[in-house]
């Protein structure tokens, strides 16, 4: 082989201690020179070295029992015109349209007849894509990229069937949508099982790869890296609109490791996202590099957020791998939360390696901490059931979902924490909302309503003539706006301004006795309103 590239995956811990360095902070290149690769190679396997166990495990022994759809799968390649971006591999100057790989998941339509579903190995095939590697001959495949490693129980892996079907036809419904963030670095089909297992109940899934800005590495865990990704998950949040069958209006956002960091920033930003699932995601891990964005508002961090976090790491590990302590308890994102309703939940047979389908696949087993594969394989599976109940809770309002998350006792797999969103002070955005909700008729009850509520609501005279002004100068909304109009009149009835706007929705609407009942008001009110005067000129005419 003339050039290996080992590409960082975030399969120990979280982009956050030392013993992580190596695969954080990276590509390890290798050239030519044979004692130099074996050299390195050994290297990096010394780091594994203090507790390597390959595992026993199966998509099957995973044992995801599917829901009632079938499963389509389609991968394509689209571009980012806004950003450039460079093949390294390709070892030139030249810059291109930053590519977007795009993985989606779909309820299909199973109209064709003897189609096969994917194997593991088809999965690979994106990976090997993604990773800029695409022509990469198969049976290097294990080679190349070490995270995955050649052994006999990883080779069986590859001709594993999994359950979605390529290039199938949309079922002709809608469906709420999960945008995916990989951990550090990795592709966008690391979580492939736990994807086929949510749209089987029901969902679209959609994800594209960890990229670095310029190139496909990252810098190491930073600020850029974390809002470079949070820009991708943007353009999958434009890139859904492309779909008929994803409710819009349906939107949570999911990662895993550095995922859920950039995901966590991606919410600050985008207020129409519903709901917010962490993978053992490094916001627990790095609020720092959170912080230091200048979008980071934790006020807007206001969706229902749940995340599931890695087991104890044990002390022999805290002390050999030099990691801090505090990692167990620490979790200052959730603890300053005010406007979420938040959970936690603590997986006490799953390391941070395995909330991915890669990582209980192909992952190398810790004998330190890790416990069997079975243990791992059913708590993969229980975290899977609790996401799905949590996004059916948030997303499609499921009551019998919602008591799940709510009244779930703890148990020797999992511990847990929540706490309810504070109430925000009710204000006169939130009252526009009933208003719009109810297409701004009655509003003189709705306001009396309100305000036994919620006392200190103040709907400003300013405000209320704005708002009724904008919708008095639309064709289709006078009436909205001299409902709006009225009820400003109703709070400020001694206001000379706002029955000169009312006159002049009135004027909009060709009813001329009331826009002269109205300036006649406003001037009563204010004798020096040379507008009324003017106008009332005009109508005598």
């Amino acid at each position: 082989m003339a050039y290996l590239e080992v590409t960082p995956i975030a399969y120990t811990y979280p982009e956050t201690t030392n013993c992580n360095n190596y695969l954080n902070n990276g590509s390890i290149r290798l050239n030519t020179n044979h004692q130099k690769m074996r050299i390195v190679t050994l290297w990096a396997l010394v780091l594994f070295q203090l507790g390597v166990l390959f595992g026993q495990t199966s998509l099957e022994k995973i044992n995801l029992n599917p829901g009632k759809y079938a499963i389509g799968f389609k991968h394509y390649t689209t571009v980012d015109s806004t950003r450039t971006y460079q093949i390294k591999n390709e070892f030139n100057n030249q810059f291109i349209y930053r590519p977007i790989p795009v993985s989606i998941w779909y309820p299909a339509d199973l109209k064709k007849e003897n189609i096969k579903p994917l194997t593991v190995l088809d999965y690979l095939e994106v990976l090997k894509e993604e990773e800029e590697w695409e022509n990469l001959p198969n049976e290097f495949l294990l080679d190349w990229f070490p995270y995955l490693w050649n052994t006999p129980q990883n080779k069986a892996h590859l001709s594993e069937n999994a359950r979605a079907f390529p290039e199938v036809h949309f079922l002709d419904d809608t469906f709420p949508v999960v945008v995916y963030a990989p951990s550090y670095q990795a592709s966008s089909i690391e979580n492939f099982a736990l994807f086929e297992y949510l749209v089987s109940n029901g969902f679209v899934v959609i994800s594209s790869p960890s990229r670095g800005t310029d190139t496909r590495q990252l810098e190491g865990g930073t600020t850029k890296d974390m809002e470079t990704q949070s820009r991708d998950v943007e353009f999958l949040l434009k890139e859904i609109h492309k779909y008929k069958s994803i409710d819009p209006d349906k939107i949570a956002l999911m990662g895993f490791s550095f995922g859920g960091l950039s995901n966590a920033i991606t919410v600050m930003k985008n207020r129409n996202i519903k709901a917010l699932v962490s993978l053992d995601g490094t916001e627990r891990y790095r609020y720092d590099v959170l912080e230091k964005s200048a979008y980071f508002n934790l006020n807007r961090l206001n969706i229902p957020y749940v995340h599931f976090a890695q087991k104890e790491i044990p002390e022999i590990v805290l002390k050999e791998d030099k990691i801090p302590e505090e990692l167990n308890y620490k979790f200052q994102l959730y603890d300053s939360l005010q406007y979420s309703n938040a959970y936690s939940y603590k997986f006490h047979d799953l390391s941070h390696s395995y909330f991915s389908s890669y990582g209980v696949l192909f992952g190398n087993r810790d004998k330190r901490q890790d416990k069997s594969d079975d243990k791992i394989m059913a708590s993969y599976n229980l975290l899977s059931m609790y996401t799905l109940q949590f996004l059916n809770a948030t997303l499609k309002n499921e009551v019998s979902a919602k008591k799940f998350i709510e009244n779930t006792p703890e148990s020797n797999e999992i511990s847990k924490k929540m706490k309810k969103s504070l109430t925000k002070e009710f204000n006169y955005k939130d009252f526009n909302d009933l208003a719009l909700g109810q297409g701004y008729q009655d509003l003189i009850p709705l306001y009396q309503q309100t305000l036994t509520k919620h006392p200190n609501l103040e709907l400003q005279e300013w405000m209320l003539n704005k708002l009724g002004l904008r919708l008095s100068f639309g064709q289709k909304r006078i009436e909205d706006g001299i409902n709006v109009f009225l009820l400003a009149l109703h709070i400020y009835p001694n206001s000379a301004n706002l029955y000169d706007s009312l006159a002049e929705a009135y004027l909009i609407k060709k009813d001329a006795k009331n826009a002269i009942a109205n300036f006649k008001k406003s001037l009563e009110l204010n004798p020096e309103n040379q507008n009324a005067i003017h106008r009332l000129q005009q109508l005598k005419n």
